[in-house]
């Protein structure tokens, strides 16, 4: 039975422009590094610079491998609840969201699902590294682990932890490993999130 392999990454720390910062960097070389023992058929990336650099910096590591572009790997948020049933503590966080542009963050992760989490369509295994950003990789653990929409809101990701799924072809998700940083050493590990939370 074929299964297809997703490797799911943040991209590397950036700064407040959306360009990667030297830690980033150096990030971006170690998961790089980590990735080359695998058999990778393809690197997607989001079109967002800092996703794109980190996607290159990965590529160096893997020079006989694809690299492609994927507009449903861009940042976006995926979902937002219905008012009346949006708890207030998230009110804050999806005050100012229109209509339009959560039916267009929804349209964006429908496609992604669409695109990525589905079991492969060969007799052969895939192998395939998605460099993305924090709701995304939200988006495609909730849904592999087929959880509640509202499930995506508070699942985040340090940058380049990685992140593995498994499809087979009538089966339920496999999720193999989720926010692993053992390719980083402890002073590269936990950013993306606040000084404040990290371990």
């Amino acid at each position: 039975m074929a299964v297809r392999h997703l490797y799911i990454a943040r991209h590397g720390a950036a700064d407040a422009f959306g360009e990667l910062t030297s830690t980033g960097r150096q990030q971006a070389e170690l998961l790089g590094a980590r990735l080359a023992t695998l058999p990778i058929d393809a690197v997607w990336h989001s079109p967002l610079p800092r996703a794109a650099d980190t996607a290159l910096t990965i590529a160096q590591h893997l020079p006989s491998v694809p690299l492609h572009e994927s507009a449903e790997l861009i940042d976006h948020v995926p979902w937002v609840p219905p008012i009346d049933e949006m708890p207030s503590t998230m009110r804050g966080f999806f005050d100012g969201f229109d209509a339009d542009e959560a039916a267009d963050g929804h349209r964006i992760a429908t496609a992604l699902v669409e695109k990525f989490a589905a079991a492969p369509t060969t007799d052969d295994d895939t192998y395939e590294v998605l460099i993305t950003h924090d709701y995304p990789i939200a988006w495609l653990l909730r849904h592999a682990l087929d959880a509640p929409p509202i499930r995506w809101f508070g699942i985040s990701s340090a940058n380049t932890a990685l992140t593995v799924l498994e499809f087979r072809p009538g089966h339920a998700a496999t999720l193999v490993m989720f926010n692993d940083m053992s390719h980083l050493p402890v002073e590269l590990t936990w950013t993306g999130f606040p000084p404040s939370i990290r371990p």
